[in-house]
This record gives C-alpha cells, structure tokens and sequence, in this order.
C-alpha cells in the first residue's frame, strides 16, 4: 500500500516536511497547498511532479489523498485537522495540536470514530537522545527521578500570534511528558513581555513548574531574549543523574554517577549526608534525524493500524499543559490543579 500524502503549509517547517516524507518508503506526496505563491513556485521547482493549491481547503477537497501533513499556524490546526478526518483523511499535525484543549479533545474524538490515525509532530521525542534516555529511565539504571529542570533559550524568533510558552513549550513539554509516564498534577507559570508596541506585546520569557504524581519536579526555561542558544536538561534521579544537551554533536547524553546518600542514625541530628562521586559515561545516541524516524513511524502506522508514539492524545495532553500554564502566567503564577 502506498500512502499518498498532502502537505498544508510550505512555511519555516514545511520544507524540511516536505524533503522527508518524500524519502519514506511507501509514501507519495502527491500535492502541496500554501498561500504564498513564491513558496509554492520555490516548491515546485524543486519537485516539478507535484500538484499546487492557494488554500488548504482547496487540497483536501481534491479527493486524492490518503493523509495529509498540516503544517500551517496553530489557529488553523483545528479546522484544517476536522475537515481532514471527516473526510476520511489521516491526519499528520504539526505542535501544538491544536489552540485549546477542547479543540484537541475533539479531534481526538474524531479520529477515533472514524478510525483514522491522527499523529502529532513532537519531534525531539523521536531523537535518538530521548530515547536514549528514556530506555535509561525506564531500566531502573539511575533510579527514581527526583527533578526535571530543561533550559530553551535563544535570540528570537518572535511571533505574531503565540507567546513563548506556546511556541517552544511544547517541545519540552512533550519530551517531559514523554519521559516521566506518569500524570502531571499542576502546573504554575510565570512570564513577561518585554518587547512590543502599545497593541502588540507577547511573553518573551515564562518560567513554567510541573507537578507528576509521585513528587516528581519539573521546572522550565524558555526565553526568546537570550544572547545565546541553549538545548540543556537535567535529570535529577536516585542513583545517577542525566544531562542532555542537545547541542552537543558529539556527547548529547551524558549519565553521571553522582548523588547523596543519608545514613540512618538513632536521632534525626546524627544524620549524616555522604556525597558520591564516580564516573561520566556518555552512552551511543542514535544519530538519524529526527524528523525522517518520525515520518517513516507516520507511514508505518497508517499501513499496518498501528497507534503513534505521539498520538492525539499525547497532543492533548500537551496543550493541556499549555493552557493550564498560559491560565497560571496571566494570573501571576497562581498554580493550576490538574484533572486525572
């Protein structure tokens, strides 16, 4: 079965979209729409074979696709993502799912009853350095995890229409999430804005605090004024710790046998903290690129039924996150109680 695939969006993402799922096995990307015509004639020229639309709509109404990638700002997710399940469509889109949680729910919903796959393009969770590092987590190597603490920050790029939280949250969003397996409780953000004009102003900054069930911490950095780029997360755990650091070509993961241990002792001021120390490791990573593991992983579950890693509901549970702390920034950090 060959999967023929549409491409919603030809934007800062779509190309890199576009490239990728032209190489996977069992796939045909048959037609492209975006609204700008100089994307569309830079598109064509490099893939002459195929098919251009202005508009989304106009793609999905065309009746030759199977699945289609929307890879458009986040407020046309919904509509676009809708249409595309009720007509039969899979449905490939780009983070966050959708602009509120009742959008996502819905599509969520959708998908479901008309038993099509509906796949969210949380990238960093097909890294070779994730899965590294969850295959660590989840073998009891370095124990249980006491904290999170991820640091996203660089210069720029502003938007129009999301704020910080929502344009660089969900990658770390979905890697915590992702990794810890367990439910968040709460959530608290704080943020600000310090660029803008009198009509126009976004969070540039937001610091976000999550709670799992089981005590876990989860704190985050985002930052689009910062004048350097940084990709590092810490994972504090019982036995060892973890550093990731994205930007790092040749040691992405790196697990260090370091800790405290607290010697019992028959009264609570005889406790002694003992410091451990050992060695670095730095384990093999997966190197393919992430977008390309994901694409294949798209294809491969639309022909053989199968349910993604980053699923509809991993979306959901992402952009719940995003909500609950957008809430939380707007009203000072006041934390944000969680339904199970």
């Amino acid at each position: 079965m060959t999967v023929r695939l549409g491409l919603i969006g030809c934007g800062y993402w779509g190309p890199n979209l576009l490239r990728n799922f032209t190489k996977t096995e069992g796939c045909q990307v048959v037609a492209i729409a975006d609204q700008n015509a100089r994307k569309l004639d830079e598109m064509k020229w490099l893939y002459p074979v195929l098919k251009t639309f202005h508009e989304g709509e106009e793609l999905l109404a065309s009746g030759e696709l199977d699945a289609v990638v929307i890879a458009t700002p986040t407020m046309s997710h919904y509509p676009l993502a809708k249409v595309a399940l009720f007509g039969g469509k899979h449905v490939w889109v780009e983070k966050p799912m959708a602009a509120s949680a009742a959008e996502a729910e819905e599509l969520v919903c959708i998908a479901e009853q008309k038993h099509r796959v509906l796949m969210v393009d949380h990238t960093f969770v097909f890294t070779g350095a994730v899965q590294k590092i969850r295959e660590l987590l989840r073998s009891g190597e370095v124990g249980e995890v006491y904290y999170y603490d991820a640091v996203r920050v660089n210069l720029g790029l502003f938007k129009h229409n999301e704020n910080v939280l929502w344009d660089l949250g969900p990658h770390d969003l979905s890697i915590l999430t992702y990794l810890m397996g367990k439910k968040p409780v709460a959530v608290s953000a704080v943020g600000a804005g310090f660029v803008g004009l009198q009509d126009w102003r976004q969070e540039s900054i937001a610091y976000v605090t999550v709670w799992f069930a089981g005590g876990i911490l989860a704190h985050l950095h985002l930052n689009w004024l910062s004048p350097v780029k940084i990709r590092r997360t810490l994972i504090g755990c019982s036995r060892k710790m973890i550093v990731y650091d994205h930007l790092d070509p040749d040691y992405q993961v790196k697990v260090f046998d370091r800790g405290v241990d607290v010697e019992t002792a028959e009264q609570w001021y005889q406790l002694q903290v003992q410091y451990r120390s050992g060695d670095m490791l730095s384990p093999k990573v997966d190197q393919s690129e992430a977008l390309g593991v994901a694409s294949r992983h798209f294809i491969d579950c639309i022909r053989e039924g199968k349910r993604p890693i980053t699923d509809g509901h991993a979306g959901l549970e992402v952009v719940r996150l995003l909500e609950a702390a957008h809430w939380s920034m707007k009203q000072q950090g006041q934390r944000v109680e969680l339904s199970a």
